[in-house]
């Protein structure tokens, strides 16, 4: 498999350090509010290559965190009069939903920064011991320029980088480009004990310290969005390879921005929605459809007509899937027949074309086209006429469900309950049509239409799907 490294810029083929095994880290939400559409697509493309390595016989340890103490934090539960503690409570809780709903794997651990003060802590030390790090009354920063490849990952010289952040004033560091590991406590703010005094971790330190608790120091694979690049992940890297004299990622990953409607995603432009907000016009497995139908380091544009069209393209498949279903129940062959043979060869050539798009620096978007070859394959081949093997059709069913399942995506259950209503209309149309009373049978299926079932007159009988 290959994979683009940010690292390298250029894509590399993927060697993990333990053969058979793969350790990953992805940064993940800070726990404030419910994670908005922008964060969803770093969730759901790492999901997604996690899915994919274990797919290909990998044992994954996937680590996560949550960011449960930062600035945003503090005042938010201020603003609410709770505790940073009962927020991140809160917000830890609707995480799970909304990933749930997206078909995103719990990882391995879950780790929260303010469960990992000591290994913080640990690292903060470490870096003040080698001369890394210096103590200004209780603030600790790191000295970038100590670190002599500071900038690698985002391949410009340190000066560079000085010139074009924005960076915080302050009188207390040495230079502007330092960062904070460990912040002195303010009045009112959670703190707790350390060598230097009360106070909290800096963002960036907590991954460092978190992904060599549960990882190890060198690890395979570390994610997350373009623009946690610089600074959040040039500091990993720099604070990482001091304290541990070692490499700290193989292979550093990165997916593209989400535009809204062609802009830019901002509070004060107005277009910045939640998944929650967007599920409830979307199901949740259209917003995972969405995103992988775009290569993940391209940008993508978000739009309401884009999403109606992943729900058509989705409905699409899972149509497909019933149609299978309803012919597999009224097949009178079992086994595979002969002239069924080079149908099932095709699929399996479609299975390996799909397998070279994903080896591919995880191709979602052509792997997808694939699974929609086989969709037009099987309704073209698989019909009612066909009279096709239970055998071969379970076969194209659970192939679209395997591919799929490896995207996190058709593995649902679509068909609906069948209402005593509904049942008792089609069996009326039955009888129309046993009568040969058209008209009848036709107002009926334009009242079941109205209703989302859509009836398809069928030599096996009445096949129906739903809207």
């Amino acid at each position: 498999m290959k994979l683009y490294n940010t690292l390298k810029r250029e894509k590399e083929e993927f060697v993990p350090i333990q053969e058979g095994k793969v350790k990953m880290y992805s940064c993940g939400p800070t726990v404030y509010n419910y994670f908005h559409v922008g964060n969803a697509r770093p969730f759901i493309i790492f999901d997604t290559l996690r899915r994919y390595l274990e797919y290909r016989g990998y044992e994954v340890t996937f680590v996560q965190n949550f960011t449960d103490i930062d600035d945003k934090m503090i005042n938010k539960a201020n603003e609410l009069g709770i505790t940073v503690k009962e927020l991140a409570d809160q917000y830890i809780k609707e995480y799970f939903i909304d990933a749930k709903g997206l078909g995103i794997k719990e990882a391995t651990y879950h780790p929260r920064a303010t469960e990992n003060i000591d290994a913080i802590i640990k690292i903060v030390k470490t870096l003040e011991d080698k001369g890394y790090a210096y103590n200004v009354d209780g603030d600790v920063y790191f000295s970038a320029k100590k670190f002599e490849e500071y900038g690698k990952l985002s391949h410009q010289p340190l000066e560079d980088l000085e010139a074009g952040a924005r960076i915080n004033v302050n009188e207390d560091k040495k230079d502007p480009m330092d960062f904070a590991l460990w912040k002195k406590q303010k009045p009112g703010e959670p703190a707790w004990e350390s060598p230097w005094g009360k106070g909290r971790p800096g963002w960036h330190i907590e991954c460092s310290a978190m992904a060599n608790k549960y990882l190890a120091k060198t690890i395979d694979i570390h994610s997350g969005g373009q623009d946690l690049i610089f600074p959040h992940h040039e500091n990993e890297i720099a604070q990482s390879e001091c304290a541990n004299g070692c490499t700290f990622a193989n292979y550093w990953l990165h997916n593209g921005y989400i535009n809204i409607d062609n802009r830019k995603m901002s509070k004060s432009l107005g277009n910045f929605f939640t998944v929650r907000e967007i599920a409830q016009e979307f199901d949740y497995e259209v917003i995972r459809l969405f995103m992988l139908s775009a290569h993940y380091r391209s940008p993508i544009n978000f739009s309401k007509t884009l999403m109606e069209s992943a729900r058509s393209s989705m409905e699409r498949v899972y149509n497909c899937i019933d149609a299978m279903k309803f012919f597999a129940d009224k097949s009178q062959t079992e086994s595979i027949k002969d002239s069924e043979k080079k149908y099932k060869e095709k699929l399996d050539n479609f299975k390996q074309k799909y397998i070279d798009a994903m080896e591919d620096d995880l191709n979602t978007a052509d792997a997808i086209s694939v699974i929609f070859e086989i969709v037009a394959e099987a309704n073209k081949t698989i019909t009612a006429e066909s009279g096709s093997s239970k055998e071969i059709i379970n076969y194209t069913v659970d192939m679209i469900r395997e591919l799929g399942g490896v995207l996190g995506l058709f593995v649902n259950d679509k068909k609906e309950e069948i209402s005593p209503e509904i049942t008792a209309l089609l069996e009326e149309r039955k009888t129309a049509r046993s009568e040969k009373n058209w008209a009848k049978s036709d107002e009926i299926r334009d009242k079941l239409k109205e209703m989302g079932v859509i009836v398809k007159d069928t030599a096996q009988g009445q096949q129906i799907t739903f809207e």
